[in-house]
């Protein structure tokens, strides 16, 4: 049934956190004593903001030690947000290792691309440093949005 394996349980600062692996799935669970196999547990979830995605990550889990299918993730991001994404971390990896806007956007996006000439007003030098203050801003812990849907408290 469950198999906690070395490697998949581990002690931090706040408490115990383990892996579980059911079938194909993977659902990570935070304890504050260390976990026991056999055991009874209850979850304990908060009235806040992530009240909706906890209840629906708990949900999936319990299904899922009860042999049924955990059904869908909470949200999926979109082929164009996951694109996105990856330009910007892309965008963030080339300028922080000092390559200017211009250079970031011909390895986004080619070289052909780039004007010699009206770069200060192209709209690809707008892009590119949109895609770097985005990579910036999920640098600085915006990458935790990515966790829950879009919040109309937010």
């Amino acid at each position: 049934m469950l198999d906690l394996t070395a490697g998949q349980v581990r002690r931090a600062a706040d408490g115990w956190h383990t892996v579980l692996r059911i079938g194909a799935v993977d659902h990570r669970v935070w304890s504050k004593e260390p976990p026991v196999l056999g055991a009874s547990y209850a979850a304990k979830l908060p009235f806040d903001g992530d009240l909706e995605a906890r209840a629906y990550a708990a949900r999936r889990l319990w299904r899922a030690m009860n042999g049924r299918a955990p059904g869908p993730a909470f949200h999926k991001l979109s082929k164009q947000r996951r694109e996105r994404l990856s330009a910007a971390i892309r965008a963030l990896d080339a300028h922080t290792a000092g390559g200017s806007y211009r250079v970031v956007a011909e390895a986004l996006f080619s070289k052909k691309r780039i004007p010699d000439r009206a770069w200060k007003t192209h709209d690809l030098r707008n892009r590119t440093i949109r895609l770097v203050q985005g990579g910036i801003a999920l640098m600085r812990g915006g990458y935790r949005k990515l966790l829950r849907p879009g919040r109309r408290d937010e």
